[in-house]
């Protein structure tokens, strides 16, 4: 009896081990699909460097935290303004499509150009807030939050990371260095946002720890 019990111990074992490691494969799998969204599209960027990265972001980060970016991305349906980010004084609305609700659009005060004089609006031709299907708040992200933000398709606007990258000359965001008189400019040049902006996407796009 001891005999036949040893022989099926010994039978198990291989059986068992194989199981094991068939979970473990199975885990590691998954892990790695869902490591980075980006796991295509990141396989040209082959110099990952999560310190550099995050040292990018960081930088990356004062400037989507200053008024000039942050303004138009609100936690709200309100955006807001000044230097000192509070609520817009004509208390527009987000709408659907972000360029304002009923009769009082964006378009409206906020012109192809900007309007001459201090505090006067700021123009764009494409002037507007993200739609209201996708948000894309910055106001009251951690770094962390925010960088998890920037790279996933259902926050970001379905961008890949190429055209993240092409996002750094979007008009909308080279405006944030036009203001119109009486208004800061962000926290460092358009091209050194523009060479922060690309190393931490090309170094990764990792997330700080916070």
């Amino acid at each position: 009896m001891k005999q036949h019990s040893e022989h099926k111990a010994h039978y198990f074992q291989p059986v068992k081990t194989a199981t094991v490691l068939l979970i473990m494969l199975s885990v590691i799998a998954v892990v790695s699909s869902g490591f980075n969204n980006y796991s295509a599209t990141n396989s040209k960027y082959g110099n990952r460097d999560s310190v550099e990265s995050v040292k990018a972001f960081m930088q990356v980060y004062q400037v989507l935290m200053s008024p000039r970016c942050m303004n138009c991305h609100p936690s709200g349906d309100v955006p807001l303004q000044g230097d000192d980010s509070h609520l817009h004084t004509m208390f527009p609305k987000r709408g659907a499509d972000g360029k304002g609700l009923y009769a009082m659009k964006c378009a409206n005060c906020h012109q192809p150009e900007n309007t001459a004089g201090v505090h006067t609006p700021p123009g764009n031709p494409n002037w507007h807030l993200p739609p209201a299907n996708m948000k894309m708040v910055f106001q009251g992200r951690s770094a962390h939050q925010l960088a998890k933000q920037l790279i996933d398709p259902k926050q970001n606007g379905n961008k890949n990371l190429n055209q993240l990258l092409e996002h750094a000359h979007d008009g909308l965001v080279l405006a944030a260095w036009s203001p119109g008189e009486g208004r800061s400019l962000p926290p460092m040049s358009h091209a050194d946002f523009t060479k922060a902006w690309t190393t931490w996407i090309k170094k990764g796009a990792y997330a700080p720890k916070q």
